[in-house]
C-alpha cells in the first residue's frame, strides 16, 4: 500500500490543473476493492505531502462517506487542509454523500455543517450543492435551499459569502421571483451582505 501510494504521488505530481486524473483513479480503486481496504489506503493517502494525493483521498472519502467515522474526519479534518484544491474535492465529496444518502435524507447534515464553526466546512455545503435545485429534493422544493444558503448571507467569511452569493444567481436563473422574494428581506446595511446582495441579484435585476 505504501509503495502504491508512492506511485501515486509520482503519477499525480506532475498534474497542475484540474482534478479529472484523480477522481477517475479514485472511483477505479473504489469499485476494484472492498471499503476496509480502501479506508485504510485513503487514510494513508491522505497523509502525504503532494495535495493531488490528498484530492485523490478525498475522492475516496467521498465514496466511503456513508460511514460515519468518515464522514465526521471529513468535516473536522479535511476541512482543515490548507490547500484550496483540497477544498473544492471536499465540496465535491460531500455532494457526493448527499447523492448517496438521499438529499432529503441528509437534510439534518446539510444543516449540521452549514453551522459548523470552520468556513471550509459550511462552504463545502454551498459550493458542493451547486447547483442546489438541480439536486433531488431542492429541485422540488426551492424554497427549502433558498433559505439555507440565505443564512449564511452575513457569514464572517468572505469566501463563504462568495459561495453563498453565487448559488442564489444560479438558483434564480429558474426560480428569480423565489430569490427575489428572499432578497427583499434583506436590511443591505452591511458591506457583507451588500456583497453577497450584489451577486446574488445579477440576473435579477438585469
Amino acid at each position: 500500500m505504501n509503495q502504491y501510494v508512492a506511485r501515486l504521488e509520482n503519477d499525480f505530481s506532475l498534474i497542475e490543473h484540474g482534478f479529472k486524473e484523480e477522481e477517475k483513479r479514485a472511483l477505479t480503486d473504489y469499485k476494484s476493492n472492498d471499503d476496509e481496504y480502501i479506508k485504510k489506503l485513503a487514510c494513508l493517502a491522505y497523509q502525504s505531502d503532494v495535495y493531488q494525493v490528498r484530492m485523490y483521498a478525498v475522492f475516496l472519502f467521498g465514496y466511503l462517506s456513508k460511514d460515519e467515522e468518515v464522514l465526521i474526519f471529513m468535516r473536522d479534518e479535511v476541512s482543515k487542509d490548507d490547500n484550496w484544491r483540497v477544498q473544492e474535492v471536499l465540496a465535491k465529496s460531500f455532494d457526493e454523500f448527499c447523492k448517496k444518502t438521499g438529499y432529503e435524507t441528509a437534510l439534518p447534515i446539510i444543516d449540521e455543517w452549514l453551522k459548523n464553526s470552520n468556513p471550509n466546512t459550511r462552504r463545502a455545503v454551498t459550493e458542493g450543492l451547486r447547483i442546489w435545485t438541480s439536486r433531488p429534493y431542492f429541485k422540488k422544493n426551492p424554497n427549502e435551499a433558498i433559505r439555507r444558503i440565505a443564512s449564511l448571507k452575513e457569514d464572517e467569511s468572505e469566501y463563504v459569502r462568495k459561495s453563498v452569493g453565487n448559488a442564489l444567481r444560479d438558483i434564480s436563473k429558474k426560480f428569480p421571483d423565489l430569490v427575489n422574494v428572499e432578497l427583499k428581506t434583506w436590511k443591505i446595511e452591511s458591506k457583507e451582505i451588500r456583497q453577497v446582495y450584489k451577486l446574488a441579484s445579477k440576473f435579477i435585476e438585469a
